[in-house]
């Protein structure tokens, strides 16, 4: 006798998740690279360091990905020298994500990105049921632009004040005040990364433990949070083969 019950029939055909707490339950998690291209990066290896940490890193978010199927990450990346564009422009699944390398050259126009990213958290395009999205800045120098307008811009829309901001400063003439005032939390200070193996490893914290707290933020209570901050970030902690590395940058 032919089944006529329509709810089987779609689990048949996948449109009905089977699991519990499965698809439709899943909400979406936006995850921003916004990388600094200009000239700089492209002395002592830079742009190939951040290049293939990035890289490096993929396997690992595709994990953390992974193990919360409550979770839709959606990764792309905003590279900004002279200007600013996407360089991964459609939102794409963890899954399915490459990295194509950056190339380096021009100056710093960082607000210019900041407003790029801006126009993709307002609402559309964004949903009101996403989760926080992350918005990872790397930079080795100053901004030549107006970054403060930039800044307040991308503030000005909800998902990017309620968005989980981190920083990477490669080398010792990033300004490190410029990647406070992003993160915009007296309680998180920018990444330092002198060397590649310290690039790396930052890269893939953000990929990594960052990903996963912006993924569960109901794990923590919101008294449990620091003023200011909607999810939990974890402090990361200098490894021993880090700061035996020599600085290069």
């Amino acid at each position: 006798m032919e089944n006529d019950n329509p709810m089987e029939h779609n689990e048949e055909r996948g449109l009905v998740p089977r699991r519990p707490g499965g698809e439709l339950a899943t909400r979406p998690l936006h995850f921003f690279w916004i990388a600094d291209c200009s000239g700089s990066m492209g002395l002592d290896g830079k742009i190939q360091a951040l290049n293939n940490a990035i890289r490096e890193a993929i396997p690992h978010m595709q994990a953390v990905a992974e193990e919360n199927p409550n979770a839709n990450v959606l990764v792309r990346a905003v590279k900004f020298s002279t200007g600013a564009e996407w360089h991964i422009k459609e939102p794409t699944e963890a899954s399915a994500f490459k990295w194509t390398d950056l190339q380096s050259g021009g100056i710093t126009d960082m607000g210019k990105a900041f407003k790029l990213a801006a126009e993709e958290l307002k609402i559309p395009p964004m949903s009101e049921r996403a989760l926080p999205p992350v918005l990872a800045l790397i930079s080795d120098g100053q901004p030549t632009d107006n970054y403060v307008e930039g800044l307040g811009e991308l503030m000005s829309q909800p998902w990017g004040k309620k968005a989980v901001r981190v920083a990477i400063a490669i080398g010792d003439d990033a300004d490190r005040e410029v990647l406070r005032r992003f993160i915009g939390h007296d309680r998180i200070e920018p990444l330092q990364a002198n060397n590649p193996e310290a690039l790396v490893k930052h890269i893939r914290w953000v990929s990594t433990a960052v990903l996963k707290s912006a993924s569960a933020p109901a794990s923590a209570s919101v008294e449990e949070l620091p003023r200011g901050l909607n999810v939990p970030i974890p402090t990361p902690v200098p490894s021993a083969d880090e700061i035996s590395v020599e600085d290069v940058w």
